[in-house]
């Protein structure tokens, strides 16, 4: 299959795409598949929650991690701002199971050629909407989410099932509610979460080149861009 690569702009500054939906939605998944297809980079909004180290253990898993006030956006759309302009940036490192930042270690990330921005809240702010040439959300049905969010928070962040519920049904369901689903009033392209990965990922790579923003040429490198 030939490969899309992004269209050179005059600017030659980086092509940011920010993918959105609730948790289990199915977007991080989308957002990794993108950025293999279009050799870019995946940049989870994750890594941005605040250090809840001066909570103690028994307060910081109770704190509600599914508002977006529990982000540093200021520090999140200062570091969008200088990846959108070809900068590189230190991102900090966040560790999921203590639920703080893992002191004096942060990730570089370098200046990238097409930037897949990814998080609950990444429609969210105007400010990061408005650095993105293709906004996206993943429409998935609760369940579906809540299925996918016990799996991974049990496997991966060490998290007991009893405590993932409880989790879900007093924070992560109803701020997606009051949060989450709502920015998707903001996407240029709803995806369904349920759909096949396949062609979800070509719903995205076929705006795109109905925007001019990828080419159809896979013979020659994109330039412009390093």
């Amino acid at each position: 299959m030939s490969r899309a690569y992004p269209e050179t702009r005059e600017t030659q500054r980086p092509l940011l795409i920010a993918i959105a939906g609730a948790s289990g939605s199915g977007k991080t998944t989308l957002a990794e598949e993108i950025a293999r297809e279009l050799e870019g980079t995946h940049f989870h909004l994750d890594h941005y929650y605040r250090d809840l180290s001066h909570l103690d253990a028994k307060e910081r898993q109770w704190q509600n991690f599914d508002h977006p006030d529990q982000l540093e956006h200021e520090l999140l759309i200062e570091h969008l701002r200088e990846l959108a302009e070809g900068r590189s940036i230190d991102r900090p490192t966040y560790d999921f199971a203590t639920h703080t930042r893992v002191g004096g270690r942060t990730e570089r990330v370098c200046e990238p050629h097409v930037l897949l921005i990814d998080g609950i809240f990444a429609l969210h702010w105007p400010e990061v909407r408005a650095l993105a040439a293709l906004t996206v959300y993943v429409d998935t049905p609760d369940e579906i989410c809540y299925e996918r969010r016990l799996r991974r928070d049990v496997r991966e962040r060490g998290r007991a099932p009893e405590q993932v519920a409880e989790h879900y049904r007093a924070t992560v369901r109803p701020m997606a509610e009051q949060f989450v689903r709502p920015s998707a009033r903001w996407a240029d392209l709803v995806a369904d979460g349920t759909s096949s990965l396949d062609w979800s990922v070509e719903q995205v790579l076929s705006t795109l080149r109905t925007r001019g923003l990828l080419s159809l040429t896979a013979e020659e490198e994109p330039l412009g861009f390093s």
